[in-house]
Order: structure tokens, then C-alpha cells, then sequence
């Protein structure tokens, strides 16, 4: 069994991005579609997931759209995961074909409350209060959880502090975007170097 933790990076928007996830190889690329700085419309992602290299998972970031406009996107940009970020409940998922990874910002313990109400999810993403704002949360509020689901960290990892997020919460995974972003735009040397600091050996050791 693989047991390495795995690595999305999140936020691509230009072909220059699919080029650089293809030379690093994360395990996920994640594609924005809520109102961000980073959304991207269907058609673009289309056009990015044929040029993805094989392997490599897509990611559909979602904040309380309609549900039949998450399905016809998961359909028609071939996702594998959908990722929502709003306020949605487990009945909204409910007949997704595609798992789903639901996000909970995290800004004190009672936060993590809310885990005991889900059901039905491949995935737990815990987030800054302010996601892809590159801030990260207290750590330390979700060290003791037993969660029933894989969980996934984000919200201001970057290759200074990755290693250190891995030790403290042993996550399924971790979720970058603005860690590894250079004046707003993706950075190869940045990816590269944070999956290397995630892949390295005896790197979380300790």
C-alpha cells in the first residue's frame, strides 16, 4: 500500500500551469470554478485536462453551485474528484457519480463538530477561515482528530512550512495553490521544490 502523502496543487489557469504539474507530477490538479481570482471556466479546463500527463487526478473546486450545474461539469471536464467549499449538506451530494471531498474551515475546535454530521464523503479538506488567501490555520486544533474520512490539508502550506504541517496532522493529503504562486501566477521552482519537500524520504520522521 502506498502510504506517501499525496499532493494537489490547485488553482491552475494558464497551459504554462498543466506544463509544469505535467514535469512535477503531483497526484491531483485542482480547477477552480467558484468566484475567485483563479476560476476557470469549463471550456478552458476541458481543453487543460486533455493536455494533463496520465495519472495525474482532476479536482473540481465548487461553493454551493447547483447541483445540476456540478454534474454537467463533472461530466463534460471529466473530473475525478469534486471538491465543495460552501455551505452544502450531505443531501446535495447525494447520486454524485464522482467522490467528493467536503471542506470545513477550521477556526476553533467547535469547528471540528461538524465532522460527526457527514456522511457519504472520500475526503475531509481542512481549511483557513480565508481560503486561497495563502494563511494557514492553528494546526494544533486538529491534532487530536480521529477523523472517519482521509483528511486533506490546506489553507498556506508552502515549501518553508509543508514539512512541518505533515508531522503536526499526518494528513491523507496536502492542498496547495498561493504557496507555490510568484506575483499571483504559478511557479514552477515552487511546485517542484514543495513536492519534493512532500516526497522526500525520512523528510516527516520524528
Amino acid at each position: 500500500m502506498d502510504s506517501r502523502v499525496k499532493v494537489k496543487i490547485c488553482g491552475l489557469v494558464r497551459k504554462q500551469d498543466i506544463d509544469f504539474v505535467n514535469k512535477t507530477a503531483p497526484d491531483y490538479a485542482g480547477f477552480v470554478f467558484a468566484e475567485s481570482r483563479r476560476q476557470v471556466k469549463p471550456d478552458e479546463v476541458k481543453r487543460m485536462v486533455c493536455d494533463l500527463a496520465p495519472g495525474i487526478q482532476t479536482v473540481g473546486v465548487f461553493v454551493d453551485a447547483p447541483r445540476e450545474l456540478v454534474v454537467e461539469t463533472v461530466r463534460e471536464c471529466r473530473l475525478d474528484i469534486i471538491q465543495l467549499h460552501g455551505s452544502e449538506l450531505n443531501a446535495y451530494w447525494e447520486g454524485f457519480t464522482a467522490p467528493v471531498w467536503k471542506a470545513l474551515p477550521i477556526r476553533s475546535r467547535q469547528d471540528l463538530e461538524q465532522v460527526k454530521g457527514l456522511r457519504n464523503i472520500a475526503g475531509l479538506l481542512l481549511d483557513s477561515s480565508s481560503g486561497g488567501s495563502g494563511t494557514a490555520f492553528d494546526w494544533s486544533l486538529v491534532q487530536e482528530l480521529h477523523s472517519p474520512f482521509p483528511v486533506i490539508l490546506a489553507g498556506g502550506l508552502n515549501p518553508g512550512n509543508v514539512v512541518r504541517a505533515i508531522k503536526q496532522v499526518k494528513p491523507f493529503a496536502v492542498d496547495v495553490s498561493s504557496g507555490v504562486e510568484t506575483d499571483g501566477v504559478k511557479d514552477f521552482l515552487k511546485i517542484k521544490q514543495f513536492i519534493e519537500k512532500v516526497r522526500e524520504p525520512d523528510e516527516h520522521s520524528g
